[in-house]
């Protein structure tokens, strides 16, 4: 009975370890975007590292701790990237992670729709967020998409200026 009951325990904690994935950079996307004098400027981050815990059969044990290299922003216009990366807009030299942790994650009210709550570290702010995110299985781990807008003004990100406040970001993410 005991040789059981300990076989149970290493298989269960077997299952639970195998749904321990990071976050793959090549394949996945960050995106943003945003309104900058009238017109519509895109960008991503790259560099993401962290940790998933997803099993869509335990949703309720599911953590999601992840983050992207600040100093990597891309517009494809080299002269903003770099205005982006000082003090001003990301300071990526004194706070070079944008970070997301779940506080919860939950099953949405659609088959394959989850929803994540938690908090966005940008800067030396933390704010709430909740956002719907999709998930779909391959043979070696799982592609989670999804998107939320904040506030820039919330994380001290650009001042006042000729940009709107409201921004967008599109996550496509692939953890194996």
């Amino acid at each position: 009975m005991r040789t059981i009951l300990m076989s149970l325990i290493v298989v269960a904690a077997w299952s639970r370890s195998a749904a321990q994935l990071a976050p793959v950079d090549a394949g996945s996307s960050v995106k943003f975007h945003i309104r900058n004098f009238g017109f519509g400027v895109t960008g991503a981050f790259t560099g993401l590292s962290g940790k998933i815990q997803f099993d869509p059969a335990h949703i309720s044990d599911a953590v999601i701790d992840v983050s992207v290299d600040a100093a990597t922003v891309n517009t494809d216009n080299s002269m903003r990237d770099d205005h982006l990366r000082r003090p001003d807009y990301f300071d990526a030299q004194k706070y070079p992670r944008i970070r997301l942790v779940s506080a919860s994650v939950s099953a949405g009210s659609k088959k394959g729709v989850f929803l994540f709550t938690g908090k966005l570290m940008l800067k030396n702010h933390v704010k709430d967020l909740s956002f719907p995110f999709t998930v779909e299985t391959d043979a070696s781990g799982y592609h989670f998409k999804g998107g939320f807008s904040i506030n820039r003004k919330e994380f001290e990100v650009g001042g006042t200026s000729t940009i709107s406040d409201n921004l967008d970001v599109e996550l496509d993410v692939i953890a194996k």
